[in-house]
């Protein structure tokens, strides 16, 4: 599996944590017909979907840049010792696999110079914090995280429909606000020449992809402005806590549009592994052409 891609003056790893059938596909995609998920069996039961459950297989992963300057992590995944009480495979979890994966990229904690969660959901914020004589502290000790100000308010302020846990802001992302290791930025904040963010709202209020690139985009980093194949051959097809449907449509698509037939490499957060390839036209929608091995 490739885990390393070399783009302009930069390196992109891949940190994967899990991947696995997640929950049921027509649950996840409530608005998937059968009819088009038979049109897309072969392909979407060749990695998108698991045959012997109906379980949509999803990725759960980070990436980390390392320009010539930084080495920026962008969404910090799952986490250990984190309440998940709806996700048993999450829930309270010890593994090493995340730090181990970071450590064969040849970083360690110490190395991240920036974290950027592209919105605050709990498998994109575990990692900014890590348990230490029952406390959460900030995971990566010299690093500077950038949330979203408008999507933090949100998620701080009580508007969230009371569906969605608090846990994940009250370990993951409260800590590192006390400890003073955040910056509050709009979603269309430039870091420096290589690293911008990118407004992508929909999923969540304030959700941003990451372009990283001097002068161009040279590679985009999606967070959860899609999560599956299918959503890409569709982009009308609406994940189940897409919090504007009708909003998060129209980012896919004009996502998709802006990415189309160009050298900009998709590095995509739950497409099964690979993960990481180029946006190309399918008909009415898209696929992505997977990087090869």
């Amino acid at each position: 599996m490739r885990t390393s891609f070399a783009v302009q003056d930069m390196t992109i790893h891949r940190i994967v944590e899990q991947e696995q059938g997640f929950t049921p596909l027509f649950e996840f995609l409530p608005t998937l017909t059968k009819e088009q998920y038979e049109e897309n069996r072969s392909w979407m039961e060749a990695g998108g979907c698991d045959p012997r459950t109906g379980n949509v297989v999803l990725c759960f992963q980070s990436y980390v840049v390392k320009t010539p300057r930084h080495n920026i992590l962008v969404d910090a995944c799952i986490g250990n010792n984190k309440s998940f009480p709806l996700r048993p495979t999450w829930h309270g979890k010890t593994d090493n696999t995340w730090m181990a994966a970071l450590k064969a990229a040849g970083l360690g904690v110490e190395d991240i110079d920036f974290v950027m969660c592209t919105h605050l959901h709990g498998d994109h914020v575990g990692w900014n914090t890590r348990l230490e004589n029952g406390r959460w502290v900030p995971t990566f000790p010299k690093a500077r995280y950038l949330f979203s100000k408008k999507e933090y308010e949100y998620w701080s302020s009580g508007q969230a429909p009371a569906t969605f846990s608090m846990d994940p802001i009250t370990e993951s992302v409260l800590p590192v606000i006390e400890a003073n290791r955040a910056e509050l930025v709009t979603s269309d904040h430039a870091l420096d020449d290589h690293i911008r963010l990118l407004p992508t709202p929909g999923h969540t209020p304030d959700h941003f992809a990451v372009c990283a690139g001097r002068g161009r985009d040279e590679a985009v980093f999606t967070g959860d402005l899609v999560h599956s194949p299918i959503q890409a051959r569709y982009p009308e097809l609406v994940m189940r806590v897409d919090i504007d449907r009708d909003q998060a449509v129209a980012t896919r698509r004009r996502f998709f549009e802006r990415y189309c037939d160009t050298d900009t490499l998709c590095c995509t957060m739950h497409f099964p592994s690979p993960s990481v390839g180029h946006i190309k036209r399918w008909g009415d929608g898209f696929r992505l052409d997977y990087v090869k091995e």
